[in-house]
């Protein structure tokens, strides 16, 4: 298995610009799935949203008049939704395929929404609710305005945001935590959580290792991020970088509930010292 590629090599140049592309970002984190991924081609066809969004915006110069057209052409006319009848495919966390499919799931469809927003000089904010993410408008003046990009395109207050997200699966209670801004480092880190959740519980070791590298490159501090690279390194067979990834965890975390039992996979590796040259 090769543990470098151009996906990986683009994804870590952008994650370290000072001005962290989102949608550059979220296309190099598909490239590793589809390696002949054309970027170029999925942010022509961004400019391209925005460019009729604008057509369709009765009073272009007002933001509301282009929310309410960015909404219209992405949900309405478009007919971009969320994929409720297969949540969990994959596809449905990688932007390109959110563009070709028009389906997603909450925080594709909201980058999606933030991207062409942009073009247009909407700018809209990621808002990572448990178990849901929406986007929000922040007026000069005015109370914000919340997007449901996965039930097309809803618009909420903040109180309608409440009332809806305390009555579902969610036991917490609503605080004025779950309504502030993520960053573009935060909702990738997200995005990437849920495909290794998928690719965790499909048992696929390969996918679940690139996608926790990217975590890894996001957040290196991440000490359970590094434990479950070297974990799946460790069954792959990539002896060395399971060896430095647990190591490094220990040294980070000695005193983790699951010390001894990752003491015992790294004394293991350890034990075979031709794997390690």
């Amino acid at each position: 298995m090769q543990l470098d590629s151009a996906a990986r090599a683009r994804f870590q140049a952008l994650i370290e610009r000072p001005v962290l592309p989102l949608d550059e970002a979220a296309l190099a984190i598909a490239a590793e799935e589809y390696p002949g991924l054309d970027s170029s081609a999925y942010l022509a066809r961004l400019d391209a949203l925005g460019a009729l969004v604008r057509q369709r915006a009765s009073e272009p110069q007002r933001a509301a008049a282009r929310l309410r057209a960015l909404c219209d052409v992405l949900f309405a006319e478009l007919g971009f939704r969320g994929n409720e009848e297969a949540y969990y495919d994959p596809r449905n966390s990688f932007l390109n395929e959110v563009l070709e499919r028009r389906l997603g799931i909450p925080i594709s469809l909201s980058v999606l929404l933030m991207e062409v927003g942009r073009r247009v000089g909407v700018s809209l904010l990621g808002v990572g609710l448990p178990r849901h993410f929406l986007v929000k408008l922040q007026p000069a003046a005015g109370p914000e305005i919340f997007i449901d990009a996965f039930n097309g395109g809803a618009l909420l207050s903040r109180e309608e945001c409440a009332a809806r997200f305390q009555s579902g699966p969610v036991s917490s209670v609503v605080g004025p935590s779950w309504f502030q801004a993520v960053t573009p480092r935060q909702i990738l880190a997200r995005m990437l959580q849920n495909l290794k959740q998928i690719y965790v519980k499909q048992g696929d070791d390969v996918r679940s290792y690139w996608v926790i590298d990217r975590l890894v490159l996001l957040a290196p501090e991440a000490g359970e991020e590094l434990r479950d690279r070297g974990l799946i390194s460790a069954r792959l067979g990539l002896r060395p970088a399971a060896a430095r990834d647990l190591g490094a965890y220990l040294e980070r975390t000695p005193d983790a509930p699951d010390a001894s039992e990752i003491r015992e996979v790294l004394a293991a590796l350890r034990a075979a010292p031709s794997m390690l040259n």
